[in-house]
């Protein structure tokens, strides 16, 4: 009868590559090829990973081309044109009022006068004649003759278009600067005396109606005062391209200037604020300190450019809205340029005027848009990769 015979090596009876036995592949060895003692899988993985040209798994994808971002945002702006000139032409059919017979009221006219004033107007039409020619005036930069005026409303628009211009361009630029420069100082201090003084004082400014406040100033520093003119562009007789015509037009410029200054800085001061203040939170800012920067340095280097992300497209947006909001602050300093041209035109109803005015506001606005986009596409890096 046979006994078993014991085996001092069991173990190197196992299959290879299944067991603790292969050296060559033991999870408990160190020095196994094939072993994960940090738990970050293969070797093989995380060379790759490491590799020149590998694809990091946290990058967001890369986005379009520029030119297909551009033509789609370019679309919706042509849309929204196309929409404004549909609107701009049946919303002023609706106001109330005739303009043939409030010309009519301002000297006699026989009913037979009255028609072929009509006629020659184009107001005796169907409503869908009219809005075909006022298509056709569009595209071909016709836009009809005033009623009260009797010019070209393409003449009077580009001979108005410059007052403008120099009067919201002054205090867009004005605005900009002393918003964002306040409002970054006012986040880097945020709870001090400054940040109180400055936030309350925006608040209180940023609530006020332009026009309110640009009668205000008008009865203050040209009524009681008397320091300041109190309408116009340039006293009459002053060549505007003289030095003392220049002064003369800065003097006119000073109150509608702090008019809107006042109300549109305040904006951009709490937006800059708010912005920089949910960056200051951010660890980059920390390493930047880490570092051996300066505070001023921080702040200027690091924490206000990205701050000014989410701002530039407040800025661009409020570009627009301060020009079609410059008609009230033209109406009450007499301001010549085409926010009071809209309300004479209103007042008539000049139908022609107003039809022009309002596209030419609606274009600014949605041009100043179409800016933002692009602008913050070139700006913001997440946005390109969208």
């Amino acid at each position: 009868m046979s006994t078993p015979t014991h085996d001092p090596h069991p173990e190197d009876r196992r299959t290879p590559g299944t067991g603790s036995a292969n050296p060559g592949t033991d999870p408990a060895d160190p020095t196994s090829p094939g072993s994960d003692p940090a738990g970050q899988g293969p070797a093989s993985a995380r060379d790759s990973a490491d590799a020149p040209g590998a694809v990091d798994a946290d990058e967001p994808p890369a986005g379009g081309s520029f030119a297909r971002y551009f033509l789609r945002k370019l679309g919706g702006a042509a849309t929204s044109m196309i929409l404004v000139i549909v609107l701009g032409f049946f919303a002023f059919r609706m106001l109330p009022g005739d303009p043939v017979l409030k010309i009519a009221k301002e000297r006699p006219m026989s009913p037979a006068q009255i028609a072929e004033l009509r006629s020659q107007y184009g107001l005796d039409k169907p409503v869908i004649v009219q809005f075909w020619d006022y298509l056709v005036g569009i595209v071909t930069g016709d836009l009809g003759e005033s009623y009260v005026y009797r010019k070209s409303v393409s003449a009077l628009i580009g001979e108005y278009l410059g007052p403008t211009l120099l009067l919201t361009g002054t205090a867009a630029v004005i605005a900009i600067v002393l918003g964002l420069w306040l409002g970054q100082i006012s986040a880097w201090r945020r709870n001090s005396l400054f940040d109180k003084l400055a936030s309350s004082t925006s608040l209180i400014f940023w609530s006020v109606p332009t026009f309110w406040l640009g009668l205000i100033l008008l009865m203050i520093f040209g009524g009681t005062l008397q320091w300041l003119p109190t309408g116009g562009m340039i006293t009459p007789g002053l060549d505007p391209w003289s030095f003392a015509g220049i002064i003369d037009v800065i003097t006119h410029l000073i109150l509608p200037v702090v008019s809107l200054v006042a109300v549109v800085y305040a904006q951009f001061l709490m937006i800059m604020r708010a912005s920089l203040l949910e960056e200051m939170n951010e660890d980059y800012l920390t390493t930047a300190r880490a570092k051996g920067l300066t505070e001023d340095e921080v702040r200027r280097k690091h924490a206000v450019p990205n701050a000014l992300l989410p701002t530039v497209t407040v800025v661009f947006l409020h570009i627009g809205g301060l020009i079609a909001g410059a008609v009230t602050v033209e109406a009450v300093f007499s301001w010549p340029g085409l926010g009071k041209l809209t309300f004479e035109a209103i007042r008539g109803p000049d139908l022609p005027l107003l039809q022009g005015t309002f596209v030419v506001f609606s274009a600014i606005i949605i041009v100043m848009n179409l800016a933002a986009d692009i602008v913050y596409r070139f700006l913001d890096p997440r946005v390109r990769r969208a």
